[in-house]
């Protein structure tokens, strides 16, 4: 238990003293984020479309109701936060929906 708390211990104080600027031998990596994309109605049915997807399917994909993606389509809402990311990441490569989506006949 103590091995744990001098490592605690030990990276609170580098971050003490790199925050003071005495420790300036730490590498430092600068990580950013892309914005998030706004989609229209026009825009949410075309990545539902080329997805080859029900609504019901796609909703099932993206974890909300049926009557939101309604609701989007028909511009009388938009998406916001996980969901923006979600079709941003659906429209850029429209495999990964293969992970979730299991057709069978």
């Amino acid at each position: 238990m103590s091995e744990i708390f001098d490592s605690i211990k030990k990276g609170l104080q580098e971050a003490i003293d790199y925050e003071s600027g005495q420790l300036v031998t730490v590498k430092k990596q600068k990580v950013t984020v892309s914005p998030l994309p706004r989609y229209n109605a026009i825009d949410i049915k075309r990545i539902r479309t080329s997805l080859m997807l029900s609504q019901h399917m796609f909703s099932n994909v993206l974890g909300v109701s049926t009557k939101t993606i309604e609701a989007w389509e028909s511009g009388r809402n938009v998406p916001q936060g996980p969901a923006l990311r979600m079709l941003e990441l659906m429209n850029k490569n429209p495999s990964i929906v293969k992970n979730y989506v299991t057709l069978t006949r």
